[in-house]
């Protein structure tokens, strides 16, 4: 068979098939209109229904196809809110930390605290030697009391002694007492002193040890409140405030609820992450928690509320999605954008009420305005006529 033969059996099937399709299908004659078809052909190829011809005067034939309202099951519109709730993973850390290390160099000759222990603020820790600190301490004070008694003397003959002769006395006893504070400062930092109050990690070091001002002798955690960062995701970035309710559970510890206050919130967004960081104060009366922990923070919201539909009931078209609402004894068209779909319902933004019927089934052949009874009307009638019957 020759090519053009095919051609015009080819064309001949497809034209036979679209126009098939246009008598046939539902809507149809919509369809072909709104891909902006001329309308002496949308005419030829699906003409419009009676119901469609006559507008709004035969809404009540418009979705069937036998001329009646068309049968529906509806489901009413309910509302959800999302962005209520805030779950996130966060590391723990004491509220305050240090790593002690000595102001001087020198020998350890004593440890005097053990891991784990509980130190208060200015409790000392462990020592240097400090012989060679004492004794120029001594020095220092031997040299404060001859200076002073050297100005007394001065000040007893003041008569037979030079304004100059004083000044100069004067200005040795104040050297000395400088001489003398340097001398017991550099002694008590042979101590090697806790800053704060709070409990002591391992200790790595003995007696015996030599040390420098850079050798961690303990690291101290004050753990009455433990400070947690977590991340949330940039939808809550204004949602957050400092000084918000914060929940925490430990995963180390489940079924304990700890409570605590955002402290801190960072300045910008994680541009690789897309997150915020976030930190919180969590108390720990009970001495219970420790620093490194992870914990599930919890946190709540006002939220933002939407209408929520069966996911039956929505559809879609060129236009994009849009549902269909009963009113009365009819349904009109209203579109939606949607917020978010769960497998059991879909949130919207649409100018929707709670309550409001949409159609779920049935929504093949409706058409805006068109008329059409629910399943539920057609039960009370059904049992009207059996009662009315017996």
């Amino acid at each position: 068979m020759r090519v053009w033969k095919q051609l015009l059996i080819s064309l001949g099937v497809i034209s036979a098939g679209v126009l098939l399709w246009g008598r046939f299908v539902p809507g149809a004659n919509d369809m072909l209109k709104a891909a902006g078809l001329p309308g002496t052909l949308v005419a030829a190829i699906a003409p419009a229904s009676e119901g469609q011809a006559e507008g709004g005067q035969q809404g009540g034939r418009r979705g069937g196809f036998g001329g009646g309202p068309v049968l529906v099951a509806t489901k009413p519109v309910a509302m959800a809110v999302v962005n209520d709730r805030l779950n996130a993973i966060g590391n723990g850390e004491a509220i305050r930390t240090v790593t002690v290390t000595p102001y001087a160099t020198g020998n350890l000759t004593d440890v005097l605290v053990k891991s784990g222990d509980r130190v208060e603020q200015g409790q000392v820790i462990a020592r240097l030697d400090s012989d060679e600190q004492r004794i120029a301490a001594d020095q220092a004070r031997v040299a404060r009391e001859s200076a002073d008694q050297k100005l007394k003397r001065i000040q007893n003959l003041k008569s037979s002694m030079s304004v100059a002769e004083l000044q100069d006395a004067e200005t040795a006893l104040k050297a000395a007492e400088l001489v003398l504070q340097n001398a017991e400062l550099t002694l008590r930092r042979r101590d090697i002193i806790a800053p704060y109050g709070g409990v002591v990690g391992i200790i790595s070091v003995n007696s015996g040890d030599y040390v420098t001002t850079s050798s961690p002798i303990a690291v101290i955690d004050d753990r009455s409140e433990i400070l947690v960062d977590f991340w949330v995701p940039e939808r809550f970035a204004t949602s957050v405030r400092v000084g918000g309710d914060v929940t925490a559970t430990a995963v180390a510890r489940p079924g304990e609820t700890f409570t605590g206050e955002v402290q801190a919130i960072d300045n910008r967004i994680d541009q690789e992450s897309r997150t915020l960081r976030v930190r919180a104060r969590i108390d720990n009366p009970d001495d219970v928690l420790r620093a490194g922990m992870s914990f599930q923070v919890n946190m709540l919201f006002a939220g933002d509320f939407y209408p929520s539909v069966d996911p039956l009931a929505v559809q879609w078209s060129s236009d994009g999605s849009y549902i269909w609402r009963v009113n009365g004894e009819k349904v009109e068209r209203v579109p939606v954008h949607i917020v978010q779909r769960n497998p059991d319902k879909v949130l919207v933004k649409a100018a929707l009420a709670e309550g409001d019927a949409v159609v779920t089934e049935g929504v093949q052949t409706l058409r805006p305005g068109g008329a059409v009874r629910t399943a539920e009307q057609q039960d009370r009638q059904a049992t009207s006529a059996v009662a009315e019957g017996s």
